[in-house]
């Protein structure tokens, strides 16, 4: 009982111990992807705290038949895994104004709509102001075009400053 104890006591404290990954005030960069097209937006990325951002996206994606424009916002837990290694994971939301590509004459070819994200990646941050990641956007969208679930994946390239 007295060993199980002490060795419960022991990865307690290595847990509370472990080193804080620093996160940076500001990032601004390009996140590149999407699960059923193409997609780029400009991101900027706000350091809440040690282990907390937001993070806010513009872009633009091209889909099988409809273009969009879009911003998103997350609020983003970020975790250390080895080195300069970090694993993070967030939650949002956005908006989306869509453009049907083959819309029939005398059609309204425009909608808007609303979408919720949930948000999971690993970043390596070099020992230069780069920060590189890769992630995996679930988004469930709310509009006419865009009313079902997304898998959005993407490679994220930002100068950190």
């Amino acid at each position: 009982m007295k060993k199980l104890f002490l060795l419960s006591l022991t990865l307690f404290g290595f847990a509370f111990t472990a080193q804080a990954q620093d996160i940076s005030d500001h990032a601004i960069g390009l996140r590149l992807g999407d699960s059923d097209g193409f997609g780029a937006e400009i991101s900027y990325q706000l350091g809440l705290s040690d282990s907390n951002r937001l993070e806010f996206g513009l872009g633009w994606r091209d889909g099988k038949n409809y273009s969009a424009l879009r911003a998103v916002g997350l609020y983003q837990w970020v975790m250390p895994l080895d080195g300069n290694f970090n694993w993070y994971t967030g939650v949002g939301g956005g908006f989306a104004s869509y453009s049907l590509d083959n819309a029939a004459p005398g059609v309204d070819d425009s909608s808007t709509s609303l979408l919720v994200a949930g948000n999971i990646g690993i970043e390596y941050d070099f020992d230069i102001p780069l920060l590189i990641s890769l992630d995996f956007r679930p988004e469930l969208g709310f509009g006419d075009i865009n009313d079902d679930l997304d898998f959005d994946i993407a490679l994220g390239l930002r100068y950190q400053f």
